[in-house]
């Protein structure tokens, strides 16, 4: 789930008042087919649905079994249908004997994975849920299990930092294994809430296929650093970045000339951030062309709540967003999207969850530091970017390469979501060119 898509989806959405009620806020025509009368359970769904495009994340008729029985707004009920779902594919997966029939189970286990992590997606409003760490770390253990039995390897690497510790997880292009000769490789990491195994179902076969390594990482605030080091997003981010570029060129496969770094939804600001710093990134992917996530957000946001956060007043600020998200009349989406900040920042304070939101940014002279050529993408259906895209490619000047994608074809979407081959189809044939253009 690229949080960060649903997080960017509540800026797109003006009416979030404490007053409103639970539904669709907008009154435009849905550019997909609701999958729940609670818009942001509706777009989650759809994220864990987007996952069978690769035939791997999930499959259709499960999640929309799932959909079909969950009560929308209800936490808890959200939780029970996916944990359903996991434990029972995770029951097949073990019944299966992975010798004679390593693709069937290797099948079940992916599933299962994408289940249980779909399942405690909304738990965050409770950061001490046991759950938030058990059932993710059965989500861990049967991906891995999953990626033991393809036929390209995943390999889990655990990469130092200043003070933290990266995990990686890197896949070795067959062309590679096959000439011996180091290949391109594409680094992706997500944004707030998006565990990098699902970028392995959105993008990772599209890369391999391409005969390119491929390779995700999560720095601190993202789902596993946050859960077993607890810390939250840090807004220096090339000190993430880095390191494990340092770990890439160490491994032989690898073109140190042609690594490529994509970010995902928040990710669209993290890459780019990251590439003013480190210059041997080749190319960066920005899905989407955000530039400041907290602007977008505040202009959205009812006005009562930026007067208090510009005040200063740290208290009056918290104590009404903790109203909100005890409020029966407060949107999912709004309730949701405060509980991941405060989650993902590991802090009990809105207002320094907000401000730390707004040090994560492309403004002032950032982009000036990019040396390498930049996609910047936007969906023409997706406002919640606020037109910062367009801004992005002319800050970069003739370093961008500006991308719509249409609505129309179903692609119009945050971040493609549902049209992950169209984004892959955009994205790698314009790294194909950067990369051959490369002496």
């Amino acid at each position: 789930m690229q949080l960060s898509k649903s997080l960017l989806f509540l800026a797109a959405h003006s009416g979030i008042a404490l007053g409103q009620t639970n539904g669709t806020n907008s009154t435009s025509a849905p550019s997909y087919l609701p999958l729940s009368a609670d818009e942001q359970f509706s777009f989650v769904l759809l994220e864990v649905l987007s996952l069978a495009n690769s035939g791997t994340g999930a499959a259709v008729g499960e999640v929309l079994r799932a959909a079909a029985r969950i009560e929308a707004g209800n936490y808890e009920s959200f939780y029970n249908e996916f944990k359903f779902l996991a434990d029972s594919l995770h029951s097949v997966a073990t019944s299966i004997n992975e010798t004679a029939f390593p693709v069937s189970a290797r099948e079940a286990y992916f599933r299962a994975a994408s289940y249980y992590r779909a399942s405690v997606f909304f738990l965050v409003d409770n950061q001490t849920d046991p759950r938030l760490f058990d059932v993710w770390e059965t989500a861990k253990s049967d991906f891995d299990k999953a990626i033991s039995l393809t036929d390209v390897r995943g390999e889990r690497v655990t990469v130092k930092g200043p003070g933290f510790d990266i995990p990686v997880i890197f896949w070795k292009s067959p062309k590679a294994s096959k000439c011996k000769t180091p290949v391109p490789t594409v680094l992706i990491g997500s944004g707030y809430d998006a565990p990098q195994e699902d970028s392995y179902h959105a993008l990772g076969r599209e890369v391999l296929d391409r005969g390119w390594n491929f390779a995700t990482y999560e720095g601190p605030g993202q789902p596993t650093v946050r859960r077993e080091q607890n810390l939250g997003f840090i807004d220096n981010w090339w000190d993430v970045v880095t390191p494990v570029v340092d770990y890439l060129e160490t491994r032989p496969e690898v073109d140190k000339k042609r690594i490529a770094l994509g970010g995902l939804s928040l990710g669209g600001i993290l890459a780019p951030r990251s590439a003013s710093r480190e210059h041997r990134i080749a190319a960066v992917l920005a899905i989407d062309g955000l530039k400041n996530l907290q602007k977008i957000v505040m202009q959205k946001l009812p006005a009562v709540a930026n007067q208090l956060f510009e005040s200063g007043n740290q208290t009056a600020f918290d104590a009404y967003m903790n109203a909100v998200m005890v409020s029966p009349q407060a949107p999912t989406l709004l309730k949701w999207f405060v509980a991941q900040g405060l989650w993902a920042f590991n802090t009990e304070s809105a207002y320094d969850w907000f401000s730390r939101l707004g040090e994560i940014n492309l403004d002032g002279d950032v982009l000036k530091n990019v040396t390498c050529p930049v996609f910047v993408g936007r969906g023409d259906a997706d406002e919640s970017a606020g037109g910062q895209e367009k801004e992005v490619a002319d800050l970069l000047g003739d370093k961008a390469y500006y991308y719509e994608f249409k609505a129309a074809l179903g692609a119009g979407e945050h971040c493609q979501l549902g049209a992950e081959p169209q984004l892959a189809q955009a994205t790698m044939d314009w790294l194909a060119g950067v990369f051959e253009s490369i002496a």
